[in-house]
């Protein structure tokens, strides 16, 4: 059985997935939708499909499953249709720090029979961490190193006049709880969310932000403790080549989920 699929965005991770879901029987791309009107077109020209552009979500007809590759700003204002419409893969997960937009989504999901699909992004572990929030996980704490310039135009560093550029060795420029820090950088760690939602929640997983001049790669630190033990994970991820704010184990993990939901053996939680 083909899936059919709707895409919201395309930006960077939006066409990564939209060329993997174009070369793959399993999938069908049938609509596309995003308010740059020639930023969607140069992706349809570079598909073999020929999937419909559509300025609505009630104009995704028949599909099975929506991508939301768009912004947290689209999972507030278009949220609802899709999750009430089809199963629903949500990329711009931030949004979720608030947990009554969290819940108001999954209940519609529910009373829709449709399912919430949210990949990892570009941290690992969070099999250990749904297993270990099972009985007494007691302390989360993310720390992300990055190169200063994928900081820039960030709200948090834009409020605190935050001299980015000017930054000469490894500084911390946030400490707070996941909420804030999804709220802050909403397109620097959504993964922090990924990890809130896994775990303890948005209030009490704590996050470290660190612009690093000297950091090559995006870098996410996770180390949580419990009645299970201690857990580390480390992640020193490459940049997305289309957008250095990303990493591009962010869209590879949007596959694998992709692949999950087709396929017949399931590994992992």
């Amino acid at each position: 059985m083909t899936i059919k699929v709707g895409l919201i965005g395309c930006g960077s991770i939006g066409t990564v997935l939209a060329k993997f879901i174009d070369a793959s029987p399993q999938f069908s791309l049938t609509h596309i939708l995003d308010d740059d009107a020639e930023r969607c077109e140069i992706l349809m020209k570079g598909l073999h499909s020929k999937p419909a552009s559509v300025i609505r979500t009630d104009d995704m007809t028949g599909t099975d499953l929506i991508i939301e590759a768009a912004s947290q700003e689209c999972v507030r204002e278009r949220g609802p249709k899709m999750v009430e419409k089809a199963d629903t893969m949500f990329m711009s997960i931030g949004a979720f720090s608030d947990m009554m937009l969290f819940n108001d989504l999954k209940e519609r999901a529910e009373k829709s029979s449709h399912r919430i699909y949210i990949p990892s992004g570009a941290i690992a572990g969070l099999d250990g961490i749904k297993a270990a929030a099972q009985s007494g996980l007691e302390t989360v704490m993310l720390t992300t190193r990055k190169n200063p310039k994928s900081f820039e135009g960030t709200p948090w560093v834009i409020k605190h006049d935050i001299p980015i550029h000017s930054i000469k060795k490894p500084e911390i420029i946030f400490e707070g709880s996941a909420k804030h820090a999804a709220e802050w950088f909403p397109k620097n760690v959504n993964v922090s969310i990924a990890l809130a939602l896994a775990g303890i929640g948005p209030e009490r997983t704590k996050v470290r932000i660190i612009a690093d001049p000297f950091a090559e790669r995006n870098i996410h630190e996770i180390i949580a403790e419990g009645k299970f033990g201690s857990m580390t994970v480390k992640l020193e991820n490459n940049p997305s080549p289309h957008n250095q704010k990303t990493s591009r184990l962010a869209s590879m993990s949007a596959i694998a989920t992709l692949k999950k939901i087709s396929e017949t053996v399931q590994i992992g939680t």
